[in-house]
């Protein structure tokens, strides 16, 4: 069954990955439209974009809250004035906790295949380092639903790239966020589409035309 996801934006940083959902929306690949965004830094350029983009943007500083309980309460009190379907991690930098209504509707990307190169402290380029300096070939992204620990829950969609020997953190990374910008809106399509099953620690992807399974069975 295809629906509109409302989606719920936590950034920290540039944005690219807000920009890209959008980009994707607007182009009819991706059934959902962005209801909120929330940064945790006042200075972060995702916000000038999700303004130049016309969406309802706010700022909740983690540095003015003495605790992550405090810090999260603030977010999830913005996100209870919206009919939020979906919360989407774009490179936000805290451990987000969801109230009861949003548990298993919280999705991140990481690039890297986890559970490689990741936890905390493993985002944006300092991933891509740790990769090229343990020399391994192959890298990639991963989307996740996002539980109570960093860069863990249950694995969505995967796909690899290769590294090569001349690559820098920055060749690395902008091939890896090349993937990232198809695979995170396609992961979301299929919460649209209402083909996600969580199973424990798998995720089952329902073809398409499947029966319509219970709200407990499949994730959204």
């Amino acid at each position: 069954m295809m629906r509109t996801v409302n989606l719920a934006v936590l950034l920290s940083g540039s944005g690219r990955t807000l920009e890209n959902l959008q980009q994707a929306i607007a182009a009819g690949r991706l059934s959902a439209r962005i209801a909120v965004v929330i940064s945790s830094r006042p200075d972060a350029y995702g916000l000038v974009r999700a303004r130049r983009l016309g969406l309802e943007a706010f700022v909740v500083p983690r540095k003015a809250y003495g605790d992550l309980a405090a810090f999260n309460a603030a977010i999830n009190a913005i996100l209870a004035r919206y009919p939020i379907d979906l919360v989407v991690l774009a490179g936000f930098l805290s451990l987000y906790q969801p109230p009861p209504a949003l548990q298993g509707k919280v999705m991140n990307i990481h690039p890297a295949l986890l559970p490689a190169f990741g936890g905390k402290g493993y985002y944006g380029d300092r991933v891509h380092r740790a990769v090229l300096e343990a020399g391994v070939k192959l890298t990639g992204c991963t989307v996740h639903f996002a539980d109570e620990h960093y860069d863990h829950g249950p694995i969505i969609l995967q796909e690899a790239v290769p590294v090569e020997d001349d690559d820098t953190v920055e060749s690395l990374a902008a091939r890896v966020f090349a993937v990232e910008c198809r695979l995170y809106p396609q992961a979301i399509q299929l919460f649209a589409e209402n083909r996600l099953r969580v199973e424990g620690r798998r995720v089952r992807i329902l073809p398409p035309g499947s029966p319509c399974t219970t709200q407990k069975d499949v994730a959204g």
